[in-house]
């Protein structure tokens, strides 16, 4: 460990990403020479090598593979201590840009107030994202952090505290022979058309959020879904905080058994972790009781 530099260790964390040691250098603003020295010092430090390099390209050794699995939470950590401290030491400050899908319900508008009360030197801002495009405002900058619908499966997202899980319901209109039902199975649900998000959201968030085999349409919003629902052209899966809170009258909500829960998570893009960031999704994972089932994941 004499004489180790981070800059060694941040440099071979982004070329594992990368692969490619223009990107790379791009990344870290420095040569891609200088990015090969310092990945060369730390093959040197290590004893092995990490990274078969072709050209300007590089594809990550056995060795270099079991070295990152051990080295991103390790230094993420690390990252996070130092950032805290300073946080710590000047306070949480600048802005911070929260987006939500659909509704930002009771629970998550508490924790904004928690937030701002523990943090009034940063303004925070609630932005609604579409529900077609649960990962575009974290990673094209429009928002901070999000709260999204899980599963969340993308590699350059962080997902922290997780947290609202709570039972499906399935909307259809009036004349809908669900609409009179107690509650409808899995298996009802799987054969009933059901609204769907539209791209760019990915292929497996979309089909966790309408686990039918019969197509229905792909829409951009909440409230789109909620019309094509009304207009009797399908079904649309939605928790019962959410189910309550859209209550109309042209359209009945029925309990739905053997689907998974719903659930929230916070999400932020890798490259673009705070100070702020960390602090709002301590907010969130400390306020679990009323959020309803909070725990962090890693």
């Amino acid at each position: 460990m004499a004489g180790l530099e981070l800059r060694e260790l941040e440099c071979f964390l982004v070329l594992a990403e990368e692969l490619h040691f223009g990107r790379t250098g791009e990344r870290l603003y420095v040569s891609q020479s200088r990015v090969s020295q310092l990945v060369s010092a730390l093959e040197r430090r290590v004893g092995g090598r990490l990274v078969h390099r072709t050209s300007r390209r590089g594809a990550l050794t056995p060795l270099g593979e079991r070295f990152v699995q051990r080295l991103r939470p390790a230094y993420g950590g690390l990252r996070e201590a130092v950032e805290d401290a300073r946080a710590a030491a000047r306070g949480v400050e600048g802005a911070l840009r929260i987006g939500f899908q659909g509704t930002a319900d009771a629970g998550l508008a508490a924790a904004v107030r928690a937030f701002r009360s523990a943090h009034p030197g940063c303004a925070t801002d609630l932005v609604e994202i579409p529900l077609a495009d649960p990962f575009g405002g974290v990673r094209d900058g429009a928002v901070d952090a999000a709260v999204v619908l899980l599963p969340v499966r993308e590699p350059d997202l962080v997902l922290g505290p997780v947290f609202s899980r709570r039972p499906q319901t399935v909307a259809v209109a009036r004349d809908h022979p669900f609409a009179s039902r107690a509650a409808v199975s899995a298996a009802e649900v799987a054969e009933t058309p059901l609204v769907t998000a539209g791209p760019p959201a990915p292929a497996y968030w979309r089909g966790a959020h309408a686990p039918s085999a019969v197509p229905g349409p792909a829409v951009s919003t909440l409230q789109e879904g909620l019309t094509q629902v009304a207009a009797g052209r399908a079904g649309m899966l939605l928790c019962r905080p959410t189910a309550s809170y859209h209550r109309r009258e042209d359209v009945a909500f029925v309990p739905v058994e053997g689907v998974p829960e719903s659930a929230l998570g916070l999400v932020w893009h890798r490259d673009g972790e705070s100070a702020a960031v960390r602090a709002f999704a301590r907010t969130l994972a400390t306020r679990g009781v009323s959020l309803g089932d909070a725990q962090v994941v890693a």
